[in-house]
């Protein structure tokens, strides 16, 4: 991914910038350059100054010319890539701003935004100069370069976090950084090639996507008419020309389909203003992807609006249009009684038009239209309260609050980006609660989505759903219109499978951050367990947990703490017999080397008992499914602690002679707390009704099946593979007695490969 805001390459900087100056040095120097800038030619403000006069005070006015006076000092002897001087570029940023009505704090905001990142200017002598207010929302503006990261992208996501993060505490960050974007969009032929395409990108996989879910319509088509004519300028000219030609074809059309729609509405009673639209090249371009069409078999290239005064208007113009073209059956939306995620309503119809050619109508009123076009910045919000807002409104404040929730469970910018990013879905499907409220969520959706839409602890708790009644998998996609209720238990908690099929950032956030909390948990139990044992071995006992030498023992190996030593030695990244070593009498614990390790790896004597329900600090190995009562061996696997195979495992002997050092005796406890997988395969007869007897019998066993394939073995025999559920061997042993009372089974094995 591509850096949040490349802006454009600037020219060399300024001569008193390059050097190491103290801030006190700078601040003198921007003072100088100010004066200069007084008598130096600049851009114009007098556009910017007409546009904000008619809604602002002269107060206000003052201010934002002001900030503009800061900021043409600073970038004074600072140019684009297309020769201009830098200031044009925050200028014709807060004149996009302006055209949305922004307060003067977000003008001063646009003015000042790059002044922070390219010109050393501190968010203190900001906070001094144009208040808190302005200094928060440039600093939020502003990308990390100067800070050092591991990587490329660490820093792209950094940024990007720091940016979010801004925005979900006051949406006219994003405003500004859209308005930012949009202009460095229409200036990007100055750019060259390579450069042009990457930001394209990246304005068409985060901007574009954030613009279209804040309803901020008219901005989104023209980042993607944009971001598409950089990325592909070939095709850009190729469907350009194709649609300049097909305009001269169907002007007629156009024209007698508007005509029409004029005269039958007013007879109706109905005001309406009636235009024709051309579809943008991009839109026209995925339609062709999309439906695997060519140029000339897209006939829908026009669409038409009507905007009435009310919203029963809507419905009876729809009706006149129905009777005036003959629908396209199943082509009819209602957005108006369920508004998309982002806010905007109207009806969608498709009519076949004059000379059988279909075309679009989209029929809203006058309201609806002003959020269609300018979504959340029709009235922009930026409140910490959901007092008097509108239902867009919530619904941005709500998705902007779930940014901050899915930055608390997230370990990295990385993760959090990726999470965010899956929140940007332009689709979404929309579905009912047991009260009947319409949820929204991303298309692809699970009920394990909807549960953390719900609430945290409907999600951990989650055990089964119904929707519309029934039962389904928890990794169901869920349709428009289903009704789902969620089934709890406070025994249950997420699986991380759940990561393979969640759809919103919001679940995938709360998955990773219950088991990344469990996991260390279960880890520190486990560690002071094992260190517990290795302690023994050597006649010393676990000291006290607020014992002096733990804070040695921290600070010798890098720790933070006693519970990150004791999850360390839990998830094999310590060896507990090294640490035990470190409490020997007049040992020093930071003298240690690590060639010790491989020597005391054994020194435990004794075997670890184990239960089965310390979580993920000890798994089950796979290939031999272990279970109470059979011969059993560990290795410590570095990041995810015990491994416990059987001790006939192929696997596990070949480990074993390569990396005997990490290999461990384990027990079982005598009281485990839990049922242990384990596969069987029944060979029998083919005879009517087997299945059923077999299962029959499991179940008379107190056993759970949970999974079955069948295989032909020949014509009269067939092959059942099961995995089921047994407590112990004895349990096991249980079972295939019972199904040894059915005379068509043949051989009963236990799959341990």
């Amino acid at each position: 991914m591509g850096a949040p805001d490349p802006h454009f390459d600037e020219g060399p900087a300024s001569p008193d910038l390059a050097g190491g100056d103290s801030s006190s040095d700078l601040a003198e120097k921007r003072t100088t350059r100010m004066a200069s800038a007084a008598t130096a030619p600049g851009v114009s403000l007098a556009p910017l100054t007409e546009m904000i006069g008619l809604y602002l005070s002269a107060d206000d006015v003052k201010r934002v010319r002001e900030a503009y006076r800061f900021s043409d000092a600073a970038h004074l002897g600072q140019f684009r890539a297309s020769g201009e001087a830098y200031i044009s570029h925050p200028v014709a940023v807060t004149e996009i701003c302006a055209g949305w009505k922004l307060d003067a704090p977000a003008l001063m905001a646009a003015l000042l935004h790059d002044t922070m990142e390219d010109q050393g200017v501190t968010k203190q002598e900001l906070i001094e100069r144009f208040g808190a207010e302005v200094a928060e929302l440039v600093d939020g503006l502003s990308k990390l370069d100067r800070l050092e990261f591991a990587s490329k992208a660490e820093q792209q996501a950094e940024s990007f976090r720091k940016m979010l993060l801004a925005m979900a505490r006051d949406v006219r960050v994003i405003l500004i950084k859209l308005a930012d974007r949009l202009h460095n969009m229409r200036t990007l032929g100055a750019m060259p090639a390579v450069k042009r395409r990457r930001i394209a990108r990246e304005t068409l996989d985060i901007y574009s996507p954030i613009a279209h879910r804040l309803g901020l319509n008219a901005i989104y088509r023209e980042l993607q008419e944009l971001s598409f004519r950089a990325i592909s300028p070939h095709r850009f000219e190729v469907l350009q020309r194709a649609v300049l030609a097909a305009r001269g074809n169907r002007r007629e059309l156009v024209g007698k389909v508007t005509e029409s729609v004029r005269s039958a509405l007013p007879a109706a009673g109905i005001e309406a203003d009636v235009h024709g639209r051309e579809k943008t090249i991009f839109g026209i371009y995925h339609k062709m992807l999309e439906q695997k069409k060519s140029f000339s078999e897209v006939l829908d290239i026009y669409g038409f609006r009507v905007v009435v005064n009310s919203q029963p208007e809507c419905y009876l113009a729809l009706g006149v249009l129905h009777q005036l073209f003959r629908p396209v059956p199943g082509k009819f939306k209602d957005y108006i009684a369920i508004p998309k995620i982002n806010g905007y309503q109207s009806l969608h119809t498709t009519l076949i038009g004059p000379y059988g050619t279909p075309a679009e109508f989209q029929i809203r009123t006058r309201d609806m239209h002003q959020i269609a076009e300018s979504g959340v910045a029709a009235h922009w919000l930026y409140k910490a309260s959901e007092t008097g807002l509108n239902d867009l409104q919530k619904r941005t404040h709500q998705w902007l609050q779930s940014l901050l929730d899915i930055q608390r469970q997230t370990g990295d910018s990385g993760e959090f980006l990726e999470h965010v990013k899956v929140d940007l879905f332009p689709d979404a499907v929309y579905v009912f609660t047991p009260r009947g409220k319409i949820i929204s969520l991303p298309r692809g959706a699970t009920p394990i989505d909807f549960a953390y839409l719900i609430h945290t602890d409907v999600g951990n708790k989650a055990v089964a759903a119904r929707v519309n009644g029934e039962f389904v998998p928890l990794r169901t996609e869920l349709k428009s219109g289903d009704a789902v209720e969620i089934v709890t238990s406070p025994t249950s908690r997420p699986s991380a499978q759940w990561l393979n099929f969640v759809r919103t950032g919001k679940a995938r956030s709360e998955i990773r951050h219950y088991l990344r909390t469990v996991k260390y948990e279960e880890s520190v139990a486990f560690g002071e367990r094992l260190l517990a044992q290795a302690l023994k071995s050597v006649n010393l006992i676990m000291p006290a947990a607020d014992d002096a030498v733990w804070e040695k023992l921290a600070r010798g190996s890098g720790a933070q703490s006693r519970d990150e030593i004791l999850a360390d030695i839990g998830l094999g990244k310590r060896l507990a017999a090294v640490v035990a070593r470190r409490f020997t009498p007049g040992d020093d614990p930071i003298s240690v080397s690590a060639a010790e390790m491989d020597e005391q790896a054994s020194a435990i004597s004794g075997s670890i008992r184990i239960q089965g329900n310390e979580g993920l600090a000890v798994q089950l190995a796979p290939c031999c499914t272990p279970i109470p009562g059979d011969a059993i061996m560990a290795s410590i696997r570095l990041g995810h602690g015990l491994i416990v195979h059987t001790e006939d495992c192929p696997t596990a002997r070949r480990q074993r002679a390569r990396e005997p050092e990490r290999w461990i005796d384990v027990s079982w406890d005598e009281q485990t707390a839990r049922q242990f997988p384990i596969r069987i395969d029944v060979i029998m007869r083919n005879e009517r009704g087997m299945l059923g007897r077999v299962a029959a019998e499991i179940s008379a066993a107190d056993s759970n099946i949970t999974h079955i394939t069948m295989q032909d073995e020949a014509s009269a025999t067939v092959s059942l593979h099961f995995t089921i559920q047994v407590e112990n061997r004895q349990h096991l042993a249980r079972v295939i007695r019972h199904l040894r009372h059915i005379p068509q089974v043949q051989r009963i094995v236990r799959v341990k490969s």
